[in-house]
């Protein structure tokens, strides 16, 4: 399998640190909000990827954090805390605002068919760890008390900007919201370990600690909840791509200064979803979210697929006619399937080389564009039925389509196929009136015109049957 490693910014083949076993970590939801459709892009190629590994015979492991603390407004360690923010814009506690948030993250995960990952863990649950990395770091000279804060010293390292493409300048001070420079660090591409009282008195979460009354910083979470279940070596780290900085070029500063080697070899990272105003956000107020899509008529499912349309290193712009067209092509693909007979047995010699195929594409840097044009191959191989919907069935594992025994979801295309339906059954009901009658020339155009809308006729025991012609 050939990956694109975002850490080298080239195409390698991925070789696990254990043959035939992936322990692999996703960052997860800060859950202060819903998340929005451009933040589930990022978790459906997440989603594809470990299904893919699995597919592939790899024994997977996945982590996911929970940041419910400790994420600020500017991941430059300026502004208030996220989830304080948010219990404060809903007159809630920040528990019950990560709650409520959590369990709306993984609704929206459930109807997108986004797999649940092996340990999902709240960044609370792990105070105790994140006080010991802390502390191991302060002892090794890599961490450093100002101000009452514990900060990371960046000047310790032989490289801090790992990712390539990026200047100094512009990158040290912050990104994304305007931000004001921390006097109590020593570079300003330091970065905080732990706050104390002494700073945002208003924080809601507060933990006893070493170095006063405070809270974790949001970058060393990953670090430890990684460390803590993934191991001391960690085979691929999925993001999104706005989170290479700082966040995980922080998460490989302390992780490796903790461990005294490299830590993780592979990085994933999916790009933006954008639409007419750019990359969507929550800051801006008015967001797309799976619910809001639902409640214009859409089929979550039919953005997944929007989703795997395009090659997850690409900027998707997103627009409802984007989405019409997506959910046609899904409707007129779920009707093809279940229009395959599910009779006989599926011929395995011949289906090899269709799933062949599926895995070629997916081996070539995750490209799921082309491994859904393979669905349309299967349907339009040299095989039985039976053999189809084996291979479909097969695939489908990995894209999470629900191809197999689903309905079609669009109220107006359903209506419309109604519509055909009853022009071809009052057809046929002609055409036969016609052969009894034996007016050969009516009978024969209307079989000719069934056959122009590719409408094939079976005779069986209980009269003349037909089905769309898979072409």
């Amino acid at each position: 399998m050939i990956l694109y490693n975002s850490l080298g910014q080239t195409r390698q083949e991925f070789v696990p640190h254990t043959e035939g076993k992936v322990n692999m970590y996703t960052c997860g939801p800060t859950v202060y909000h819903y998340a929005h459709i451009g933040n589930l892009r990022t978790y459906i190629m997440e989603d594809v990827l470990e299904k893919y590994l699995r597919f592939a015979g790899y024994d997977v492991k996945r982590v996911m954090n929970i940041t419910d603390v400790g994420h600020l407004t500017s991941d430059a360690d300026t502004g208030e805390d996220k989830m304080l923010a948010g219990a404060r814009r809903e007159h809630k506690t920040v528990l019950e605002i990560a709650k409520f948030y959590t369990d709306a993250f993984f609704a929206d995960c459930e109807k997108l068919n986004i797999k649940r990952p092996d340990v999902v863990e709240p960044a609370t649950n792990c105070i105790d760890e994140f006080i010991e990395m802390i502390s191991v770091l302060l002892e090794k000279g890599y961490a450093y008390i100002a101000g009452g804060n514990v900060y990371f010293d960046t000047s310790k390292l032989d490289s801090y900007y790992v990712f390539g493409n990026m200047n100094e300048d512009d990158l040290a001070v912050g990104v994304r919201d305007s931000v004001e420079e921390d006097e109590n660090k020593r570079s300003k591409a330091d970065f905080v370990l732990w706050f104390t009282k002494s700073k945002f008195d208003s924080q809601e979460l507060k933990w006893e600690s070493p170095w006063g009354l405070g809270y974790p910083g949001w970058h060393i979470e990953c670090s430890s909840i990684s460390c803590k279940h993934n191991g001391e070596y960690l085979d691929i780290h999925c993001g999104g791509i706005d989170n290479a900085f700082p966040h995980h070029t922080n998460e490989i500063a302390q992780s490796e200064a903790y461990l005294g080697h490299k830590w993780c070899k592979y990085w994933f990272h999916v790009l933006h979803l954008n639409d007419a105003r750019g990359k969507m956000s929550k800051s801006k107020g008015d967001f797309l979210t799976v619910s809001l899509l639902e409640s214009k008529g859409y089929n979550p499912i039919v953005y997944r697929m929007f989703c795997l349309q395009s090659h997850y290193r690409k900027p998707l712009t997103f627009t409802y006619d984007s989405l019409d067209n997506t959910a046609t092509a899904y409707d007129k693909l779920i009707k093809r399937i279940a229009a395959l007979s599910n009779d006989g047995t599926p011929d395995l010699q011949k289906a090899q080389p269709l799933i062949d195929s599926f895995k070629s594409a997916l081996d070539n840097d995750l490209n799921t564009s082309l491994g859904l044009t393979c669905v349309y191959d299967v349907l339009k191989a040299d095989v039985d039925d039976a053999t189809k919907l084996y291979v479909i069935g097969e695939l489908d594992k990995v894209l999470s389509l629900n191809l197999i025994g689903n309905e079609p979801f669009n109220k107006e295309s359903d209506s419309a196929e109604n519509e055909i339906s009853s022009e071809i059954e009052e057809l046929i009901e002609k055409r036969t009136k016609a052969r009894l009658e034996k007016d050969w020339t009516t009978a024969d155009a209307i079989r000719d015109k069934l056959k122009e809308m590719n409408v094939v006729l079976e005779d069986t025991k209980d009269g003349i049957k037909w089905h769309f012609e898979n072409n």
